[in-house]
């Protein structure tokens, strides 16, 4: 008996060269992240059938592919708190970043891959290793220039300059745990921004 061909096993259903894509490579890792699994390229790598190098040439390294991983998360979480903040000028602003400050902090696979993973953690989420802090920058720029724009806020700075301001605020009191040890304040990170908006 002869062997189907390649043609043949697609025409029957048994065969399935579905390429893996980079987009793939967030999609798997992120369901590891969010299982509370720690995001190892080896492990990553062969779940995709792809070889290390290939992924790393595709995501940079763990700290960029986390970033995206947190990136995804963050960027839905910014989504809603932005449709759900009422109010206008400073009021709007600071109920999106209270918002979505409460929402990072509380998201559990976050704080298991904090408490598991504090040096790389702290430099995912603040430092240039990951595209994470400048989208999240980019985004309060746009929300600023938003509210300066259509929601009456008069602004003391340029966007640019307060949303890297509000973010590192942000930051260093969210994540005051990691940095000193001490416990996170988000109470002071919305009235040290409130400051700089009012």
């Amino acid at each position: 008996m002869t062997r189907p061909t390649i043609l043949a096993q697609h025409l029957t259903g048994e065969r399935n060269d579905r390429q893996v894509t980079p987009p793939d490579v967030l999609r798997a890792a992120r369901r590891r992240f969010l299982r509370g699994e720690r995001v190892d390229m080896n492990e990553l790598a062969q779940e995709l059938g792809i070889g290390r190098a290939t992924l790393y040439r595709w995501v940079g390294s763990r700290d960029q592919l986390l970033g995206e991983v947190l990136w995804s998360l963050a960027e839905l979480g910014l989504a809603q708190a932005r449709a759900e903040a009422k109010g206008r000028g400073a009021a709007w602003v600071l109920a999106v970043y209270t918002r979505f400050g409460d929402r990072i902090v509380e998201l559990e696979p976050l704080r298991r891959f904090v408490r598991a993973e504090p040096e790389c953690a702290l430099r995912v989420m603040t430092s240039k290793a990951s595209p994470l802090q400048r989208r999240v920058v980019d985004t309060f720029r746009d929300i600023l220039f938003e509210a300066q724009q259509r929601k009456g806020l008069r602004l003391r700075f340029d966007p640019e300059t307060l949303a890297f301001v509000m973010v590192r605020i942000a930051e260093s009191f969210l994540w005051t745990d990691l940095i000193t040890g001490e416990a996170s304040d988000r109470a002071k990170a919305h009235e040290v921004t409130k400051v700089l908006l009012t």
